[in-house]
């Protein structure tokens, strides 16, 4: 039997509407994703390479419009589609053995928009994934797809029930849990060493909860300057991958 991580529970005929061109175009280039039916002007749909059967509808940019939340720039196309499998933190730990890519940690961190654009910097920094806890963290949704720009389509992201749990379970596999906080006395550079790294992020806001923190073998901060009180988490996830791979 395949084994399955834990997702926010969907009611059935639920499906997120993605728009946008990348968002869009990624989903039908993933054969892991299901896309059920597919709005969109002529112009954009002769653009794509669409799969069989797909089921099309036309529609003028002012139609597209009211199916998005407003001012949302769909980009003339609009896909219902269904939510991605879920991933299995063990299956994840496994496939990542043999190299050093970094696993990223989010702590109730409930922006789409942040947790879109994690996924984009976890992209382009080739991490190994994503791990949420399931209840406080957004579903797939149009507004993340649009922020992760294609990314949620190809980083793996695992939803847990217990965060606690799942940092101990990646320190028996060899990641070394650094957690980054402004009130850390270390900088990342001085905290990663050589080891894997899973860095852990929490809420804008509130932080890091003091459980996971509990968790972490390390605290680091980002080197920024006192004229700045802190990150978006976004930019700050970026910048941390940056310095781990150039490590």
């Amino acid at each position: 039997m395949k084994r399955r991580g834990h997702r926010p529970s969907q009611a059935p005929g639920n499906r997120p509407r993605f728009w946008g061109r990348h968002a869009v175009t990624a989903a039908l280039a993933n054969p892991e994703r299901v896309v059920r039916k597919l709005w969109g002007t002529r112009e954009a749909v002769a653009e794509l390479q669409l799969p069989p059967l797909l089921p099309v509808v036309y529609a003028d940019v002012a139609d597209l419009g009211r199916m998005v939340p407003a001012d949302a720039p769909h980009q003339g196309l609009v896909a219902e589609v269904d939510p991605l499998e879920d991933v299995w933190l063990g299956d994840l730990l496994e496939q990542g053995r043999d190299d050093r890519r970094p696993l990223i940690v989010l702590d109730q961190v409930t922006d789409p928009h942040n947790v879109g654009a994690v996924l984009r910097s976890a992209a382009a920094f080739d991490a190994l994934g994503i791990v949420t806890q399931d209840r406080h963290a957004p579903p797939e949704s149009g507004a993340l797809a649009r922020s992760a720009s294609g990314a949620l389509e190809i980083v793996p992201w695992v939803r847990v029930v217990n965060l606690a749990r799942a940092l101990d379970e990646m320190a028996g596999a060899g990641f070394w849990r650094i957690g980054l906080t402004g009130h850390a006395t270390q900088t990342l550079g001085e905290a990663m060493g050589q080891a894997r790294v899973a860095l852990v992020l929490g809420a804008e806001g509130e932080g890091m909860r003091q459980n996971t923190e509990a968790h972490c073998d390390q605290l680091a901060k980002l080197p920024i300057s006192p004229k700045v009180e802190s990150l978006n988490i976004s930019n700050a996830a970026a910048i941390a991958l940056y310095a781990i791979a150039t490590r």
